[in-house]
């Protein structure tokens, strides 16, 4: 396994001056912790990266092929292939983050059943596709197509919601830092994900993390896949573009 370690596109629209000096989590983590995800063998996470490689090598569905069919050479061929998601998906004519790039290929070129949102096979390949970006800046593309997601995203991250009428500009920009709970507030940039939250005692995807948030603050979800988080998510990548991927990360 790998070990870690252009301008932003819109760094007028979301950047707040909290968050110039981007820090990941994993800089707001207690020594033991960043210890925890450092060291392959002590990262939890690391179980369902060897996990999606064996899905990866595994045929699946009718057409018998496996992901290893078309990507061979995989620390060859995905390499960087994370650090560009979401992105344009020519087929629905409409973004497309990892996960559904991975569960669409399945479903479409092998004949495989799909793949659920959250489940254990989809997080698995998404968590090894991920690593072997591990360290790689994140970039998201210059695809003007992307354009109008990315700002749907940064209207969702900065609208008020739910029963307690909080943004998550609020908590990750304007607070980013301060203590909520016993926790550091982080500046919430996607550069682990999906990554093994202590609290869940599992790997969870960045979706789960969203739903979390708004369910903290009161407010219905979307439900999982829904092209809302599918913005918030190319939002939240050119914010956090240049920093380095830590597939799969380890957080409280």
């Amino acid at each position: 396994m790998k070990r870690a370690l252009p301008i932003l596109l819109l760094a007028p629209l979301c950047l707040s001056a909290s968050a110039q000096e981007r820090r990941s989590g994993f800089e707001n983590m207690a020594r033991d912790t960043q210890a925890m995800q450092t060291d392959d063998t002590a990262n939890p996470g690391m179980l369902w990266v060897l996990e999606g490689q064996s899905l990866w090598h595994q045929p699946a569905g009718p057409a018998a092929q496996s992901c290893a069919s078309c990507h061979q050479n995989t620390e060859v061929s995905m390499r960087g292939v994370a650090a560009r998601y979401p992105a344009w998906d020519e087929a629905s004519a409409a973004p497309i983050d990892l996960a559904g790039r991975i569960a669409q290929c399945r479903e479409t070129r092998q004949g495989a059943p799909p793949l659920a949102r959250e489940s254990q096979g989809l997080l698995s390949l998404s968590a090894y596709v991920g690593n072997q970006s591990r360290g790689l800046p994140i970039a998201p593309p210059a695809d003007p197509r992307m354009d109008a997601a990315r700002e749907q995203g940064r209207a969702l991250y900065t609208a008020r919601r739910g029963q307690l009428d909080l943004s998550c500009a609020q908590c990750h920009d304007d607070n980013a830092g301060r203590r909520l709970a016993g926790s550091t507030i982080p500046q919430a940039h996607p550069t682990g994900y999906p990554l093994y939250r202590l609290e869940w005692q599992t790997l969870g995807s960045l979706q789960r993390r969203l739903r979390g948030c708004m369910t903290g603050v009161r407010a219905e979800p979307f439900a999982y896949g829904a092209s809302e988080y599918v913005a918030i998510e190319a939002f939240l990548a050119s914010r956090a573009q240049g920093m380095a991927l830590e597939t799969p990360a380890v957080r409280p």
